[in-house]
Formats: structure tokens, sequence, C-alpha cells
């Protein structure tokens, strides 16, 4: 059984915590963790954009907190954020996520990340494999 307090990661796994200046990712269960996926809690500051395109991950993502809006690339319908407002990107869809308000999302990623992960130009992370490289 894994158990983790949210707050101890916070305080004292520094090494779990990612961010840049405009959203912070307190990363719960990662690839080492051996189930499968990752679990994730992330911050996105209000008035923030983000454009990202998990090319070699699928993502689920559940609002806890906050109000904005994501944007199908390709298709540029767009969904409000909200609690209780879930996305999968099941078919790795390049996105455009807006926080209005702050965005507090519970995040899980297949394959799961190692926690070393950065954001690619394009908006993906690498795959798993070349991450070992």
């Amino acid at each position: 059984m894994i158990v983790r307090d949210f707050n101890k990661i916070v305080e004292d796994e520094r090494d779990r915590v990612v961010s840049n200046e405009q959203w912070t990712s307190v990363r719960m269960l990662l690839a080492g963790d051996g189930m499968g996926f990752s679990f994730h809690i992330t911050f996105l500051e209000a008035g923030s954009e983000h454009t990202f395109h998990y090319k070699n991950h699928f993502e689920s993502v559940y609002c806890m907190q906050g109000k904005g809006s994501i944007t199908d690339v390709a298709t540029g319908e767009t969904h409000e954020i909200k609690p209780g407002v879930m996305y999968a990107l099941n078919e790795n869809d390049k996105h455009v996520l807006r926080a209005e308000e702050e965005l507090v999302m519970a995040c899980c990623f297949n394959p799961p990340v190692t926690g070393t992960e950065v954001h690619q130009a394009d908006g993906s992370y690498a795959p798993s494999e070349e991450l070992a490289d």
C-alpha cells in the first residue's frame, strides 16, 4: 500500500514538485511506484494559457477548483472547465488550456511520468524510452 500526504510532499519532498512561472505540479505517484499511471495535483496560475500536446502519453484531468476552458486545436471546439468537469485526452489531443481563475486539477498520465520530464517545444513530454537514454 502506498500512502502519501500532499502537504508532506510539498514541505519535504521537493523532488516531487515540478513547476515553472505559470504552473506547479505535485507528483503524488510516479512511474517508479509501479502503478502503471502517475497521479498529480496541478495548479495553473490565473490568467495563464498553455498549449500542450502529449503525443506519447494519455492524460485525464479532473477540475477540483477554479474556472477556465480547454480548446481542442484540431477541431477548434472549446469546453468550459469548472469544478466537477473531467476531460480525457484519449487521442493525444493537442489542446490549449486557459485558466481564468487559478485551476486546481487532479491529473493521471499513462504511461506514468518519471518525475524528471519537462515540456518540449511542441508541448509534449518525451517518450519514457528517451528519458532513460
